[in-house]
């Protein structure tokens, strides 16, 4: 009797460590780690851009053409020529010469052939030196592969206009903005005012004559 309810608890303790033999290794192959496909990166495609950089030379000297209005006297077209040296990467001194022509005042219109000016009088030509500053640099593009330099710039200066027989002081003040094409070629485009005292007509006043102007400058 005994032996055989030894018999009975060793087969049910058998079983028993059979079962928990077997629940281990089950866990284990159920928590098999997963295994991972490999982490796909995509490339960015990058566009190529070519950017122009102006030469470590700091000089530019060019030529202008425009249209100069001289108050009293209408406009006419004037031509130059400007140099500059570039101190820093924001400022700048320049220095230009230019020439133009008076035209006829709406007196000498309504007059019907009185001439306040003789021909020789009319010949306009000023010069000054400006102080610039390169306010907003930055890049212009041209569809998606040319990226160019630019700069809009503001000027201030000094200098002297001759018209009339006589010579004024003159100050200058504007803004531009410099389209750098190449590494050693600028396009510029400048707005003027050229401001004096004059009592040509009579009365002393201060006369506001804006120029419109365009050029190209060289660096070197």
């Amino acid at each position: 009797m005994e032996s055989g309810i030894f018999g009975l608890f060793l087969k049910r303790a058998l079983v028993t460590a059979t079962l928990v033999a077997a629940v281990p290794a089950v866990a284990q192959e159920e928590l098999a780690p997963l295994e991972l496909e490999p982490l796909v990166v995509r490339e960015v495609e990058r566009r190529e851009v070519d950017v122009d950089r102006i030469d470590t030379e700091d000089f530019e000297v060019g030529l202008y053409a425009g249209v100069m209005n001289f108050e009293d006297f209408g406009s006419d077209g004037s031509v130059g020529i400007r140099a500059a040296y570039h101190v820093t990467e924001d400022f700048f001194v320049e220095a230009m010469y230019g020439e133009s022509e008076l035209g006829q005042t709406s007196f000498e219109d309504l007059s019907g052939g009185a001439q306040l000016l003789t021909d020789s009088e009319r010949e306009a030509s000023y010069y000054n030196v400006s102080l610039g500053w390169n306010v907003l640099p930055g890049e212009s593009f041209i569809w998606d592969r040319w990226a160019f330099k630019g700069s809009l710039y503001l000027l201030a200066g000094a200098g002297s206009t001759e018209f009339g027989g006589d010579d004024v002081f003159t100050v200058n003040a504007g803004l531009g903005y410099r389209f750098v094409a190449k590494d050693w070629l600028a396009l510029h485009v400048t707005v003027r005012d050229h401001m004096f005292e004059s009592d040509l007509l009579g009365e002393s006043e201060t006369k506001h004559n804006v120029e419109v102007l365009g050029g190209f400058t060289i660096f070197f």
